[in-house]
């Protein structure tokens, strides 16, 4: 028989990203990348769009492992970032309403805004600074933006596009278009761009439509884990590529499929501030098998009435065709 880890998990959400939040404040699980693999299968695990592993941290008041769906870990997650705000207040592993969170990105601020039933409801998230070198994002630039930015010619078939690249502590392509983002182009054209070698680290890939200078619509392929209802640093990426191009103001809001999130790049000290929600959706207890093959959680039977097998679910704690294919140009 194959040995079962039970292991107490949290399913949040920021703006319709969710991942599975584990506690690792105490102990922490061996293999994390085949944890999330396992985890994040919406069929056989609990599902999500990735792992979030919560640490104790030697320079600031925790430490963030963040786990895409494949396994891959990577540098930062906005969203997730603001669930952690959340979970660490809500659950009392700190009083504080603001919070320091180390990350392979730095070290972000976390302030936590409270609804009216005392729990944490709104964060807002210091993301720093961002970075636009096409060498450190990394992206191998076509060309130069007058603002410094690199410039990414990419190709599609016959068809011709430009992403602006842009870091947030992970790589981002903003390809701005005159319509809203279709199937197609997040589908498909983003999962091929994720690999294009002019990203050496792959790249999160964002289609976005201005639709004023202080409102954007965006969908983006996210590294690792395909198409996301939400991407914090994505957004944040945005509206620095969108703020360079003359586009929108410094503060604008980015609609995504799953909400809204509110960002701003401060001109005094040129970090940008992310702000959105955050949400519990349940708790529960994972029967995972580490032995099981690639990774795959064993499922057992005995779980509660009305959950599926392999976890224990508690109820929630929180309460069109493109008029022009063309991109627009840089």
């Amino acid at each position: 028989m194959p040995t079962i880890e039970e292991i107490e998990f949290v399913k949040m959400h920021g703006a319709g990203n969710d991942y599975v939040y584990i506690d690792a404040t105490q102990s922490c699980p061996e293999d994390l990348p085949a944890l999330a693999r396992a985890i994040s299968d919406r069929h056989f695990g609990v599902g999500g769009d990735g792992l979030v592993a919560i640490l104790r941290s030697e320079c600031a008041d925790f430490r963030m492992r963040m786990f895409n769906a494949d396994g891959s870990e990577a540098q930062m997650c906005g969203n997730a970032s603001r669930c952690i705000g959340k979970f660490v207040y809500d659950r009392g592993l700190t009083a504080s309403t603001t919070v320091t969170l180390e990350t392979l990105a730095g070290i972000k601020i976390l302030r936590l805004h409270l609804g009216d039933d005392g729990k944490v409801a709104t964060v807002t998230v210091d993301m720093g600074e961002p970075t636009l070198e096409p060498v450190n994002v990394p992206a191998i630039a076509t060309s130069l933006h007058e603002s410094g930015a690199g410039i990414v010619e990419l190709a599609y078939g016959d068809r011709a596009y430009r992403a602006v690249a842009v870091s947030m502590g992970n790589p981002h392509g903003v390809i701005f278009i005159d319509h809203s983002p279709t199937d197609h182009e997040v589908l498909e054209i983003g999962k091929a761009f994720e690999v294009d070698p002019a990203w050496p680290e792959k790249v999160n890939v964002e289609f976005a439509r201005v639709i004023s200078s202080e409102k954007i619509e965006m969908r983006v392929w996210e590294r690792g884990s395909g198409e996301t209802l939400a991407c914090g640093t994505g957004a944040c990426a945005t509206a620095v590529a969108a703020a360079l191009t003359g586009r929108v103001s410094r503060h604008c809001d980015i609609i995504l499929r799953g909400g809204t999130l509110t960002i701003e790049w401060d001109e005094a000290t040129g970090h940008v501030f992310m702000t959105g929600p955050a949400a519990t959706v349940a708790d529960g207890r994972y029967y995972y098998s580490p032995t099981s093959p690639a990774g795959s959680p064993s499922c057992r039977p005995g779980s509660e009435a009305g959950a599926p097998d392999g976890f224990t679910a508690a109820a929630p704690t929180d309460s069109a065709t493109p008029a022009s294919s063309q991109p627009q140009p840089i």
